[in-house]
């Protein structure tokens, strides 16, 4: 445990001491009026949750991909058009765009001009965390949107990336060990399709026998029953009990051998991931505490200030 304090201690620390381009939490306060810009938001992701809460698996995703696609989350991959970020092969199965612009309508009606689409993103990620049962954590606020977005300039890690290239490729925009294992858990709502893992089901590296790593009743259970026959039949990443709540299990699921993703199960037996797969399993309250700080990290990659970015006036394209 004590280890643990320190480890969440040097990421408040870490988040503490960085400036990133003039953002702060509260940043809107004040600038729209009467109107408080996080309540609006919050609002809207309510709503939307009640009727549809697989938007807390859209918005991780959107946000991530957005994010890690080219280094800076600046609401690039919003933006629509025949090479845009969209068109990219990681990002077909994107979802989210519609309610992101559905909060962005209703802001330009608040106070026009004022709130970017990439803060819109971010504070509803927030939120759709809290309302799956995540804790609430303050973002701060103030980014500008993007002009450029290039499918050319996605890169994004494919499901069966190694440990150490995932490692290197997070560590590139400064996260440790141990975050890269945090931001994984996003897989606790997460989604896949029979065709990704099929190899590890019927054929594993040619062998004609499944994954060994994988628990053989779930490797017979997913063979038989879910993706027989339907290469684009959906997979839970995270127990089907448990995969509209941001929670530890993925990382229990994970020491049991069901880790569908090949990246998710070589964290929970790699020397340099496993301990802390095992720590995380153990304890719900320190996924929690440490998802929330590992967003916030995320969600401040490449910040854009007001000469790089502009506040657009539709999500789906630039001024």
């Amino acid at each position: 445990m004590a280890k643990q304090v320190a480890i969440v201690v040097l990421l408040v620390l870490g988040l503490v001491n960085s400036s990133y381009a003039g953002t702060s939490v509260g940043y809107y306060t004040g600038k729209c009026g009467s109107n408080d810009v996080e309540s609006i938001i919050k609002g809207i992701v309510q709503a939307r949750f009640s009727y549809d809460p697989d938007i807390i698996a859209f918005l991780l995703r959107l946000l991530f991909h957005d994010t890690m696609g080219n280094k800076q989350t600046d609401g690039s991959l919003l933006l629509k058009g025949p090479n845009s970020e969209q068109t990219a092969v990681p990002n077909f199965t994107v979802k989210g765009y519609d309610l992101i612009d559905t909060i962005k309508e209703a802001l330009e009606q608040a106070c026009p001009g004022v709130v970017s689409c990439t803060d819109i993103m971010v504070a509803a990620t927030r939120d759709a965390v809290l309302l799956a049962g995540g804790i609430y954590f303050d973002v701060p606020l103030g980014r500008y949107d993007g002009k450029v977005g290039l499918a050319s300039n996605v890169v994004l890690p494919p499901p069966d990336i190694s440990v150490a290239s995932a490692i290197a490729y997070y560590g590139d925009v400064g996260f440790t060990d141990l975050e890269t294992v945090v931001l994984l858990g996003g897989h606790t709502v997460g989604v896949t399709h029979c065709n990704v893992i099929k190899d590890r089901l019927y054929n594993y590296k040619g062998t004609q026998q499944p994954d060994p790593a994988l628990d053989a009743l779930y490797v017979f259970f997913l063979g038989n029953f879910i993706c027989q026959n339907n290469d684009e039949m959906f997979v839970f990443l995270d127990s089907p009990n448990s995969v509209r709540t941001v929670d530890n299990s993925y990382y229990q699921m994970l020491l049991q051998g069901k880790g569908i993703l090949p990246i998710d199960n070589a964290i929970a037996f790699d020397p340099s991931t496993a301990s802390y797969v095992q720590d995380l399993a153990n304890n719900n309250d320190y996924f929690l505490d440490l998802f929330t700080k590992v967003l916030v990290k995320l969600s401040l990659v490449g910040v854009l200030d007001e000469n790089e970015g502009e506040i657009r006036q539709l999500c789906s394209q630039t001024n």
